[in-house]
């Protein structure tokens, strides 16, 4: 324990999802240690993302315009769209070079232990999206956990009604991952997700 107002930042940085007491107190200290740190940069950047990101009008990413970039994006597939279940998901999908289409955010997942429910996330966005009779694929990419699944599963019979492809994306095994470590889950699901060669 620190005394008055290094202790309150350190207990500001502790909320942060992913930081720990440790993670914060290392934070505070770099701040406190480091000269050069621009604290009024730090300051500024962090009232800026305030006031100028808003969530996408189409998709629900982030974006500082009304529309996001891919969904401004002429030369993005729109007969596609890969369900998410955050606008962490799209960055990381980006990355891997290989989605060309457009996305559609949800804002979380299904989780009746946590109160969300179908209601509090962006489906009735999604169904009014797929009404335009353009998207031919919905690709369901939740994370492979308890609500991610519930999500899909309710996402799935919600359009069985729909002239639309549903897929899932694969789970299974990582890439230079041992045997012996996956759980009976993984396993399980990267013997269900096997391809012929």
């Amino acid at each position: 324990m620190y005394d008055g107002i290094v202790q309150e930042l350190i207990d500001e940085f502790g909320r942060l999802p992913g930081i720990g007491p440790k993670s914060a107190q290392r934070i505070t200290f770099h701040i406190l240690q480091t000269p050069t740190f621009d604290v009024a940069r730090l300051s500024e950047l962090l009232s800026e993302v305030r006031l100028r990101v808003r969530f996408c009008e189409i998709c629900g990413n982030v974006s500082e315009q009304d529309r996001c970039a891919i969904c401004r994006d002429p030369r993005r597939n729109p007969a596609l769209i890969c369900v998410v279940e955050d606008a962490k998901d799209v960055s990381a999908i980006e990355r891997t070079r290989e989605f060309r289409g457009l996305y559609h955010v949800l804002g979380g997942a299904i989780s009746p232990i946590a109160g969300v429910g179908p209601d509090d996330l962006r489906i009735t966005q999604l169904m009014t999206r797929l009404a335009g009779n353009t998207v031919q694929e919905v690709i369901l990419a939740t994370n492979p956990n308890l609500e991610g699944e519930a999500t899909a599963s309710y996402l799935s019979r919600l359009l069985t009604t729909m002239q639309i492809t549903v897929s899932r994306l694969a789970s299974g095994l990582p890439v230079g991952g041992d045997l012996e470590y996956a759980d009976e889950v993984t396993l399980g699901r990267a013997f269900e997700g096997r391809r012929t060669l």
